[in-house]
């Protein structure tokens, strides 16, 4: 398969996230549905999160099965298991840190504001306002999931290269009903974010288009680096870098969810969003993936 044919089917999975952008721009959502747009999102990253594990540890558990059968040294599940390690605590902590460093650039923009309006004898015209909580939030999640993405795409691009074509259909088939789901997982949050004075705070569409193309985007480059180089170590680094940086994300999630105090409702959400991951995921299985 060309490599030109590659790059459309890498596309057409990864530009399916935008099919769950607009219920960022609901307005003024219920009370309860925000619980439940809230909590399903969590099912979905759950679901991920159980999917690029599984993944991740695939060579692992290879190499100690071949030590065990007496086919291979235990250096190489060492390497592997390394790499793993690594790749979840730089996804981990590095969302940590990029979270903090976010809330403190919105706490000095407001200073910032505050400042120039007290000096000008009255509030400051600004064209940039700081985000939200709930827009860093969509933020990790959307990185979370490109990671995720990548490793999706170069899948893609390494079936088309060995021009099973088949295979390389029901994996963009697959892969664009998971994106769909996952463009949800990313605008969820945003159900919730309200200004200063309770109104609801609507997304511009620069900004769900924006992530987009960070969620959506890495399918399309995983799918052009696929189709020209496979490295099982490079896949393992990219699945445990967005593993960590979804267990982040659901921890943060969780919290919000735990302050509504209606476990039916986040018990519903998480349930509707596994079952989802799993469908779409069964799509690809089925096709032999």
């Amino acid at each position: 398969m060309s490599l030109s044919t590659t790059l459309l089917l890498g596309f057409i999975a990864g530009g399916a996230i935008v099919i769950g952008l607009p219920v960022g721009r609901m307005h003024a959502p219920a009370a309860n549905l925000r619980v439940l747009l809230n909590a399903t999102a969590v099912g979905v990253l759950m679901f991920l999160f159980w999917d690029v594990m599984s993944a991740a540890f695939e060579p692992i558990d290879a190499a100690l099965a071949g030590y065990h059968e007496g086919n291979g040294g235990i250096g190489s599940a060492v390497g592997y298991g390394v790499l793993f390690i690594g790749g979840l605590s730089a996804g981990l902590m590095g969302l940590v840190a990029f979270d903090r460093y976010m809330a403190r650039a919105a706490v000095r923009s407001n200073s910032e504001l505050v400042s120039v309006g007290a000096s000008a004898g009255g509030p400051a015209r600004v064209d940039v306002e700081p985000w939200s909580t709930a827009q860093r939030l969509s933020l990790m999640i959307a990185i979370g999931i490109g990671l995720h993405n990548l490793a999706e795409g170069l899948a893609i691009g390494q079936a088309a290269a060995s021009d099973q074509i088949a295979l390389a259909t029901t994996l963009v088939i697959g892969f664009a009903l998971h994106n769909a789901t996952e463009g949800f997982g990313i605008v969820a949050p945003l159900a919730a974010d309200v200004d200063e004075d309770g109104a609801t705070r609507l997304p511009s569409w620069r900004f769900l288009l924006t992530m987009a193309a960070i969620g959506g985007g890495p399918t399309f480059v995983g799918a052009a680096v696929g189709h020209n180089f496979t490295s099982e170590p490079v896949s393992v680094i990219f699945l445990t870098l967005a593993a960590g940086s979804i267990v982040y994300v659901i921890a943060q999630l969780l919290g919000v969810a735990s302050r509504a105090r209606r476990m039916d409702l986040v018990a519903a959400g998480l349930l509707i969003g596994i079952i989802a991951g799993f469908l779409t995921d069964a799509i690809v299985i089925a096709g032999g993936a």
